[in-house]
């Protein structure tokens, strides 16, 4: 960063952005591999929130690689870099007083720790979206993983790129014993208890 940049002060601060909107901003930060299930929830959450009252945004991995990403490959470096964007977009987002959705995969915990730092503790919430891979494979519902198995795709998580599941997320919801609906429940329940949303 150069050092002749100076941050400009704006006269309507984060506060008072959420105040006029009536709700304490947050990121729920959505981690899981592909295929666990993180933009149904993600995507549900929403709807969930909307119909509380709630003004929220959606980041969607494979939304953003296709516009402020689509510079980016899946190579450990790009997804270090795709992540620290959606950390600082995500920032962005609740200095305008929003709810913000994430669902990425962001498979590293070194990163899932730099977002929290950038979005701040207090505003973080991680959620694991605790699928087996084994389950993920079953379900393929974009047909990547067959194509990973094929050699088709490179750097592809959980085969031949690494995923480290947090070790102790907020929530951690499991897709295959428990209902869509139990799970949105769940995660509406903590947002209510930690920020009266």
């Amino acid at each position: 960063m150069s050092k002749d940049l100076v941050f400009h002060a704006t006269a309507i601060s984060a506060s008072a952005r959420a105040q006029v909107k009536g709700q304490k901003p947050a990121v729920i930060w959505l981690t899981g591999l592909s295929g666990a299930g993180k933009s149904t929830i993600a995507n549900a959450l929403e709807q969930a929130l909307v119909a509380k009252a709630r003004h929220t945004f959606l980041l969607d991995g494979d939304n953003l690689r296709m516009g402020l990403c689509k510079d980016l490959g899946f190579t450990d470096a790009d997804r270090v870099e795709n992540i620290r964007r959606v950390a600082e977009v995500s920032k962005l987002l609740i200095d305008a007083g929003l709810i913000v959705i994430t669902a990425f995969i962001s498979p590293f915990h070194r990163d899932r720790a730099m977002a929290r730092e950038v979005i701040g503790n207090d505003a973080f919430v991680e959620v694991f979206i605790d699928t087996s891979l084994e389950e993920c494979e079953r379900r393929d519902p974009k047909g990547l993983y067959g194509k990973a198995r094929a050699g088709q795709i490179k750097n592809f998580t959980g085969i031949d790129s690494a995923y480290e599941a947090p070790t102790d997320p907020h929530i951690r919801i499991n897709t295959v014993t428990e209902e869509l609906s139990e799970s949105i429940a769940r995660v509406l329940e903590y947002l209510d208890k930690r920020f009266g949303q």
